[in-house]
């Protein structure tokens, strides 16, 4: 195979808009999750505290936050298709591009000092398939709600009918 062909591939698959998400950066990472034939977005929020090959289809974020007393870190490929949107939230000033020393620290010492940034123009990235398929997953709930309401009224239906079957039947008895 030609390279030229790997890289026709691998361009493919990158999304055209994302989110410049650098290290010290609060970031807000919505994530497809399957379970069985369900979808739904989880959103993961903390800091980034590594990015790896920037520019290539591979380009990846650490992200680090504390829950519940621990430490969770996660690793999110920015191209991937189970990446939904990346929403930075806070931007802080760093010296290095691998922040491994806020695993040894909590509370004030693993703060990061806070730079002002413009947040609607840096998060300001369209991506239509991605905003498609959103709206598409909250019309698939709509209607699953729709279609879960709809079993449940033919169910008390039957059951409004059995009963006054039943009633019927110990009126005639009596």
């Amino acid at each position: 195979m030609s390279f030229e062909l790997i890289k026709k591939v691998n361009d493919a698959q990158k999304k055209t808009n994302i989110v410049d998400a650098r290290s010290g950066d609060t970031v807000r990472v919505h994530q497809k999750i399957k379970e069985g034939n369900k979808e739904r977005i989880q959103i993961f929020e903390g800091v980034v505290i590594r990015t790896d090959r920037r520019g290539s289809h591979t380009s990846r974020i650490t992200v680090r936050k504390v829950a519940s007393g621990v430490g969770v870190e996660k690793g999110f490929l920015i191209h991937s298709p189970l990446v939904e949107k990346i929403e930075i939230v806070r931007r802080s000033k760093v010296r290095r591009n691998y922040l491994s020393f806020l695993r040894n620290r909590s509370g004030k010492s693993a703060r990061l000092k806070s730079v002002n940034f413009d947040r609607e123009g840096v998060n300001n990235v369209h991506d239509e398939a991605a905003e498609a398929e959103e709206i598409r997953l909250k019309e698939q709930v709509k209607l699953d709600a729709e279609a879960k309401l709809a079993e449940k009224a033919v169910t008390e239906g039957e059951l409004e009918a059995k009963a006054a079957e039943v009633e019927a039947r110990h009126a005639t008895e009596s």
